[in-house]
């Protein structure tokens, strides 16, 4: 069978002189330099609240353990991506963050989830508002379908009993803070379907902004996307991380390099999923402190 590289030249087809042997530009020091190449953030160097905490967490659906007690810190104001194979409870753990994972039948939790020190797990807690603060982009772009464009963006502000005193322009400031306005601009009263993939995903993005979320949360929010267009939601997540905190699930490695100021490793080994290891971007590529991230990160397996 015939290999094709990434660059379309024909691999069988063996010029004079040519080594045989194949090179892969992934590795963890090619990695390691895309991550250094971001501006470094200290964590809590931003006024922004004491960013939110995950304290032990523990996830079950009925008698199946799938997260098993995860310590991990989001500062404000940073970027952190889950990385980690299949199943290894990533997703699982996102949605804890804001209470979606008791969404799902027989799921249960034990541990605490901290936003600006206080556990959203408690007690008389309001699920809704807490929502609010912490929102979600999910892997597959959801915008409502008879909905115009305009109408997408501000039907957070409807489902929440919000009122804004100029909805014009919270409008425009969403759309252009997800990288969308120069696009629809003159488009608000389209409906959203007839969005490509990437415009859709970023006015996910616009709707989830317009309720003024402290938190983001991004579940392989590019999975589905080209290129063109995770290039586009990149550069909005970097965006925005300088008024929020954004946590991203991906499977993409050069994605987490790009992107997350922090990565947390997480593995499931035959039982529940569990956090390995947590670092700087830059320092977790390069100077992996586990054999088994540096396995993971390395391309040996995952």
């Amino acid at each position: 069978m015939t290999d094709i590289n990434n660059s379309g030249r024909d691999e069988s087809v063996q010029t004079p002189g040519e080594s045989k042997e194949m090179k892969t530009s992934t590795t963890p020091h090619s990695l390691a330099d895309v991550a250094s190449a971001r501006v470094a953030k200290a964590p809590g160097s931003t006024t922004l609240g004491s960013g939110l905490e995950a304290r032990g967490v523990h996830a079950w659906f009925g008698s199946k353990h799938v997260l098993k007690d995860v310590t991990l810190d989001f500062a404000s104001g940073t970027v952190t991506a889950l990385i980690g194979p299949s199943g290894c409870g990533k997703s699982t753990f996102l949605r804890t963050l804001n209470r979606m994972h008791e969404f799902i039948p027989t799921a249960a939790l034990a541990g605490e989830v901290l936003l600006g020190g206080k556990d959203i797990y408690a007690s008389g807690t309001d699920v809704t508002k807490i929502r609010l603060r912490i929102g979600m982009v999910f892997q597959k772009p959801n915008p409502f379908p008879s909905m115009t464009i305009g109408q997408n963006v501000l039907s957070g502000l409807k489902l929440a009993q919000l009122k804004v005193s100029n909805t014009d322009d919270l409008l425009e400031e969403c759309l252009v803070r997800a990288g969308l306005w120069t696009e629809v601009k003159d488009r608000l009263g389209e409906h959203a379907s007839a969005l490509s993939g990437g415009q859709q995903q970023r006015l996910c993005i616009a709707r989830s902004l317009a309720v003024r979320p402290e938190v983001l949360l991004m579940d392989e929010p590019c999975s589905a996307l080209d290129p063109g267009s995770t290039f586009r939601i990149e550069q909005t997540i970097s965006e925005l991380s300088q008024t929020m905190t954004i946590v991203i699930v991906t499977h993409n490695m050069q994605q987490a390099a790009r992107v997350s100021d922090y990565s947390a490793f997480m593995l499931s080994d035959g039982g529940p999923g569990e956090l390995i290891e947590v670092a700087p971007t830059n320092e977790l590529f390069s100077r992996p402190r586990d054999k088994r991230t540096e396995d993971y990160v390395t391309g040996r397996f995952g």
